[in-house]
């Protein structure tokens, strides 16, 4: 499902759907997916880079390659873990390069030290990511209090279901990411296979 050319197909499908951006993962990716359609383009690329647990767009140089290859965002771990490049070096990057920042944090320090330094979107992106067990549900609660600093929040994290994605704006969210559920047929198969194995348990 990584391949370029499926990466495009779903992004065109989702654009046909509605969607008003594409949050778009890899240098070629991006490149692609900019070039078959108009919609914004949140660009990123994931690494593993020593000495450090960041690994979403880590790198000054990432920056510059997304811009290169026409992210109109780009998302960066906005988390305040021992990093390579500092948040606010980044931000300044990204808005150097004439491009929009989205900071992808995991909990209210996190937005409020992006905010500071001037990031144009905060994702709740890494909430429930960065320790201990991986929630089930999306972290309304952060969304909410992200809200209070007055800055775009894209709401990101575990969202599966339309009631969900209403709850993150009814708390203020100016938009959902919808990831897995939409381009991971093998997630979304294996909700349908649980649910089966567990009809007494019915979900939301």
């Amino acid at each position: 499902m990584d391949r370029t050319e499926i990466v495009v197909g779903f992004a065109l499908a989702a654009a046909a759907g509605g969607a008003a951006a594409l949050r778009i993962e890899g240098l070629a990716n991006v490149r692609a997916v900019r070039a078959a359609t108009s919609l914004p383009v949140i660009g990123l690329v994931k690494r593993a880079e020593a000495n450090t647990p960041v690994f979403i767009t880590p790198l000054l140089q990432d920056v510059a390659d997304l811009a290169d290859a026409g992210a109109d965002i780009i998302a960066f771990d906005a988390t305040q873990r021992v990093r390579p490049v500092s948040v606010p070096a980044l931000i300044a990057a990204i808005h150097a390069a004439g491009r929009q920042s989205m900071a992808d944090c995991a909990d209210l320090a996190d937005a409020v030290a992006a905010a500071e330094a001037g990031a144009s979107v905060i994702g709740t992106t890494l909430s429930g990511y960065v320790g201990g067990p991986v929630p089930e549900e999306p972290d309304i609660g952060l969304v909410r209090r992200v809200v209070a600093l007055g800055r775009p929040v894209f709401a990101e994290g575990r969202y599966r279901t339309l009631a969900q994605v209403q709850a993150a704006r009814q708390a203020g969210a100016d938009a959902v990411v919808v990831g897995s559920a939409i381009t991971r047929p093998e997630h979304i198969t294996s909700w349908f296979v649980e649910a089966v194995k567990s009809p007494s348990a019915p979900s939301s």
